[in-house]
């Protein structure tokens, strides 16, 4: 399928993502702020330059965005129809990417939490209860641990530990082969 839009019309909404301020970047903030949690923004000496540092509990905060980062099973993370082959390959390099900054921040012994924009809409209605169960455990010094979101039924999220689905030396072998 060929793209509805003009080179230089694709090229302007392109050019308006914006990376960095996003709306549910903005809402979580503002929810922690309001919960008395103090925060730093975009560490930029930190692997990732993570969206949300809390340094007091040694925990970063990526919110990723859905379509960006492959939220699976999300609705919003869909595929573009046209030049499959170029969004393939920028896809799986920034699920590559994400793996590789989660792994050494849980090497320099930071717990990392990710939160989906699609989850964000939840934390505004139901509240923080679970990411700060996360943060008081983050807060007791227990060994570093990443930590992602998920709904068990609707109302109902928990943080569940992950991995990071790469590890650093596998890296460079996978994103060699997407390029």
């Amino acid at each position: 399928m060929t793209d509805v839009l003009t080179p230089d019309q694709r090229r302007k909404n392109m050019s308006r993502i914006r990376g960095v301020n996003t709306k549910p970047e903005k809402i979580l903030r503002s929810l922690l702020f309001r919960e008395g949690f103090r925060f730093r923004l975009y560490n930029k000496e930190l692997p990732g330059c993570p969206d949300i540092v809390l340094k007091r509990y040694r925990a970063v905060i990526f919110v990723h965005g859905c379509f960006w980062h492959r939220h699976s099973g999300c609705h919003y993370a869909t595929e573009p129809a046209s030049n499959k082959s170029f969004w393939q390959k920028k896809f799986a390099g920034n699920v590559v990417r994400d793996a590789r900054n989660t792994a050494l921040l849980l090497e320099m012994n930071w717990n990392v939490i990710i939160i989906w924009e699609c989850q964000v809409k939840i934390f505004q209605k139901d509240g923080l209860t679970s990411l700060k169960d996360v943060l008081k455990r983050c807060a007791e010094g227990m060994p570093a641990q990443a930590y992602e979101m998920t709904t068990v039924a609707p109302g109902n999220m928990i943080f569940y530990p992950c991995k990071p689905s790469v590890r650093v030396d596998q890296e460079e072998r996978i994103s060699s082969a997407y390029v």
